[in-house]
């Protein structure tokens, strides 16, 4: 079998699923159990299961195991994006493609983009992002912007696809990432980008642009992604407060880490 560990492994789970070996209400064996079928870190299959979950083959539950929910996948890709957390097991569980990098200025288009000062220097890391699945179209395409001070990142992305840039940056610089700022908009997709993403220009698309922010309150790295149409859920859960109001958990299921 080819491609990654996790990806070998959840392939051949999703066919155990498919052809009935493992029939919808049963449930999976245990991680521990995969570990020792498939000679595989507990990483590597727990990381596989998430994709299956994403997929709406399965669900998880503490007590009670994982679930077979359905024998075929759901259309698009859904990965809860509710933290930081949930941000760096994304970037474990798809594989990110380095497309291109470079030095750029900020014009006016990308400062309203990007929400930066016009004329600002940065280094970009261009990416897709794939979900690992024979024959399937790129989940988006990421252009991450980063201080030039740290364009050594652009050969460290390539060669560590599974890890974040904003982790890369911890790792070698020590700079923490302590919040992250969200905005979604719809667009349509630039036809720049159309071919890399096999969509139609002009189709309907997300954007997600991120602002990563340190502990003393610096921005140090931002990222503009883009989402054809059909590839990405965006969902959000409300709950009522004590005090009355309503308080907003979001599960981003928008498919792109940096």
């Amino acid at each position: 079998m080819g491609g990654t560990l996790w990806a070998q492994v959840a392939r051949d789970l999703r066919a155990g699923i498919a052809s009935g070996r493992y029939p919808i209400g049963s449930l999976l064996p245990t991680e521990l159990e995969l570990c020792e079928q498939y000679g595989m870190s507990r990483h590597t299959v727990r990381t596989a299961i998430r994709q299956l979950q994403d997929q709406g083959l399965v669900s998880r539950n503490k007590k009670a195991g994982t679930r077979v929910e359905a024998a075929e996948p759901t259309s698009g890709y859904r990965q809860s994006l509710a933290s930081l957390e949930d941000l760096i097991q994304f970037g474990a569980a798809t594989i990110r493609v380095v497309q291109e990098t470079a030095y750029v200025t900020a014009d006016a288009s990308l400062a309203a983009e990007i929400g930066c000062e016009e004329g600002t220097r940065w280094f970009r890391i261009s990416s897709l992002r794939l979900s690992g699945e024979p024959g399937a179209p790129p989940v988006s395409w990421t252009d991450v912007y980063v201080d030039p001070l740290y364009a050594d990142l652009g050969e460290t992305a390539r060669a560590a696809p599974e890890v974040l840039v904003t982790t890369l940056i911890e790792q070698r610089y020590g700079r923490r990432c302590a919040e992250i700022r969200q905005s979604v908009d719809a667009i349509a997709l630039p036809a720049v980008r159309a071919a890399a993403l096999q969509a139609q220009a002009d189709a309907p698309a997300l954007r997600i642009v991120r602002h990563y922010v340190d502990e003393k309150g610096g921005i140090f790295e931002m990222s503009s992604t883009i989402h054809p149409a059909g590839r990405f859920t965006v969902s959000q859960r409300l709950r009522r407060m004590n005090g009355g109001g309503i308080a907003s958990d979001a599960d981003g299921a928008d498919a792109a880490g940096s």
